[in-house]
């Protein structure tokens, strides 16, 4: 696997991914809930902590992007269990979602969740839980 954009296959983002399905991880959070991000024409405020897992790299060659739910406050770090996994048919990366290790949380209410980012995208979101939902 390499760093670089877009070298990763289909296949190694998708097995990096589901690799985490179910297990603890510390993330550091870099967009706390509240921050603006000014991407091109649009403006996103991030509804939710946003951030990732250190030294561990994605499909578009930075480290491994992970959106934190059942978390109502900024954090700096966070560690939780990893309850879902969004996959971006339409880009170079797919991105995890973790929760509090007590917490479950289904596809769709994940894709609520998370549908500030991934409106802009064609997205599934897989949770733990086995459900699928489209973020439409």
């Amino acid at each position: 696997m390499s760093n670089e954009i877009g070298t990763m296959t289909l296949e190694e983002r998708h097995n990096q991914v589901e690799s985490y399905l179910g297990k603890e991880a510390t993330i550091e959070i870099d967009r706390p809930i509240g921050y603006v991000h000014h991407k091109g024409e649009k403006t996103l405020v991030y509804p939710i902590n946003y951030g990732f897992i250190p030294n561990v790299f994605g499909g578009d060659g930075e480290e491994l992007d992970v959106f934190l739910v059942g978390i109502d406050k900024p954090v700096k770090s966070y560690t939780g269990r990893i309850i879902g996994i969004v996959y971006r048919a339409d880009d170079v990366e797919d991105k995890l979602v973790m929760a509090p290790s007590e917490k479950i949380f289904s596809a769709e209410e994940i894709a609520r969740a998370v549908y500030f980012q991934e409106k802009y995208y064609k997205t599934t979101i897989r949770a733990l839980d086995g459900s699928l939902a489209e973020v439409n």
